[in-house]
């Protein structure tokens, strides 16, 4: 029986063995220089088979992605930076595709867009490698958006529903609310089985700990992983951050997982990638930003999807969101957004005013495809509450002319004015999916027409303690939720009386 040679105890017999198996060969590898440095890019001359993403590594140990090709030079911008890089440093062709670590040992942690731990603790150990760029599924192998996927906000979960695999945009102006949507909806992932990745593009460092520490006070970072390009983060770092997080996502979505992507924000990143593309001289076009921004974006969002199942069933949601300036819609980047994406969360300056939070506006909100997820007792009990909101509106907009109105005219504006109420709702506070049916069927059967506007939370609050001893679920009729929450009411009634 034949015994493994046992391997060189001694640098110089790991030389010698070197040596020994030596095998003279032309070799050909190509070389490059640095031309110029600045502003997070490289000009590098030489390496004539460069191509498009390629990885360069430099012999400072910087690193860096081939992101123009011209004649006689390479634009790249700095994925790594070290204070030795200089024009003349030589740099080499990586030959592996740019790709970030993945594994459940990363849930929970806050990397960069490249793997690498920014909360202080060891490198969480890699199953694997995925590439930050990779064709979306094909067509065959989606299947439909038919389960739904609960934020715990009620105005969303009920009127403007998402589905598992569906991509919602969240759109607005700044200090609206749009983050705090995204992490009341991580939040509400607890317990769920729904691994959440929250992308934080190009945010100033306190803001970046805020959303962390939110998201590990209420418990959300046990099921979420953060991946941060802050604002001083190169801006090479700033353009992978959203691929970065949406190729973790692919990784638990083909193995059947249900995820969740926030890229918070996509504005930030759109300015990020014009920044580079006017220091790498390429043509601008509209507001300056380059001819290819939609593409970007669109290949990004396109990889959100649900699986079917013979390609494992997985899910991938997406929430991005897009800052907009004194609430125009129509500009360049968010028409762009709202043209890939399933529908749009649109939250109103006047609205935030006047004491209306979430200041979601309801008239400009859509969700295309959610609500085929939305459970059918859900959805039945919405359907009508909808149409009612939204007459509501047209008739107060009336009632602003001062015209006297006939006496079911005043109940249905009364009774308007009370689901307005309802529909308000403080931060990092979800509701349960079944406390949104209760609600639903006591506002549709008349249980909650007796309440104030300032009396409405008690009510609310008093369903909510109900829901959470009843047996009673989802698909349980609406006679025997109308039976419960009464009883409820009525004891609520003596409480205060």
């Amino acid at each position: 029986m034949s015994q493994n040679k046992p391997e060189p105890a001694t640098l110089l017999d790991k030389q010698t063995a070197w040596l020994n198996g030596y095998q003279p060969g032309l070799r050909i590898v190509e070389q490059g220089a640095v031309i110029s440095i600045g502003d997070g890019i490289s000009w590098i001359k030489g390496l004539p088979s460069a191509a498009i993403e390629d990885i360069l590594l430099f012999a400072d140990g910087s690193r860096g992605m081939v992101f123009d090709l011209n004649r006689d030079k390479i634009g790249a911008i700095l994925l790594y930076e070290t204070d030795a890089l200089t024009a003349g440093t030589t740099v080499h062709l990586a030959k592996h595709p740019l790709s970030v670590p993945v594994g459940d040992e990363f849930i929970g942690r806050v990397i960069d867009p490249l793997g690498l731990p920014l909360d202080g603790q060891p490198a969480p150990t890699a199953s694997g490698l995925e590439k930050l760029e990779k064709e979306s599924p094909a067509i065959i192998a989606r299947d439909f958006v038919n389960k739904p996927l609960y934020t715990g906000i009620k105005i969303i979960d009920t009127l403007i529903p998402i589905g598992k695999g569906q991509r919602q945009l969240l759109i607005g102006d700044e200090g609206l609310g749009r983050s705090s949507i995204a992490i009341d909806t991580v939040i509400n992932q607890k317990d769920k089985n729904v691994v959440c990745i929250y992308v934080l593009i190009g945010q100033k460092r306190s803001a970046v700990v805020s959303t962390i520490e939110t998201l590990r006070a209420h418990g959300a970072l046990a099921h979420t992983l953060c991946v941060v390009a802050e604002a001083s983060a190169l801006p090479g770092l700033q353009y992978l951050a959203p691929f970065a997080g949406c190729a973790l996502a692919e990784y638990w979505m083909a193995q059947g997982r249900d995820t969740l992507v926030v890229y918070d924000d996509l504005s930030t990143h759109a300015r990020t990638y014009r920044e580079l593309s006017l220091l790498l001289r390429r043509p601008p076009g509209r507001e300056a930003y380059p001819g290819d921004i939609f593409f970007v974006h669109s290949r990004l969002l396109e990889r959100s999807t649900r699986l079917n199942a013979q390609n494992g069933g997985g899910s991938m949601t997406a929430l991005p969101i897009v800052e907009t300036k004194q609430g125009e819609i129509a500009a360049y980047i968010p028409t762009n957004l709202i043209s890939i994406t399933d529908g749009q969360i649109y939250l109103d300056n006047d609205l935030f005013v006047s004491g209306f939070r979430p200041a979601i506006d309801i008239t400009k909100s859509v969700s295309r495809i959610g609500g085929k997820a939305q459970h059918s007792s859900i959805r039945n009990q919405a359907g009508q509450m909808k149409l009612d909101y939204l007459q509501f509106l047209e008739l107060e907009a009336f009632t602003r002319f001062g015209q006297r109105l006939e006496a079911s005219m005043e109940a249905r504006i009364k009774r308007g004015r009370l689901l307005r109420e309802i529909l308000k709702q403080d931060r990092l506070a979800p509701f349960d999916s079944l406390f949104q049916l209760a609600w639903l069927i006591a506002f549709n059967a008349g249980l909650l027409n007796q309440s104030e506007p300032n009396g409405i939370k008690m009510r609310l609050t008093r369903i909510e303690q109900g829901v959470k001893t009843t047996a009673l679920t989802l698909d349980s009729s609406a006679e025997q939720w109308q039976t419960a929450i009464g009883l409820w009411l009525d004891i609520d009634r003596l409480i205060v009386a």
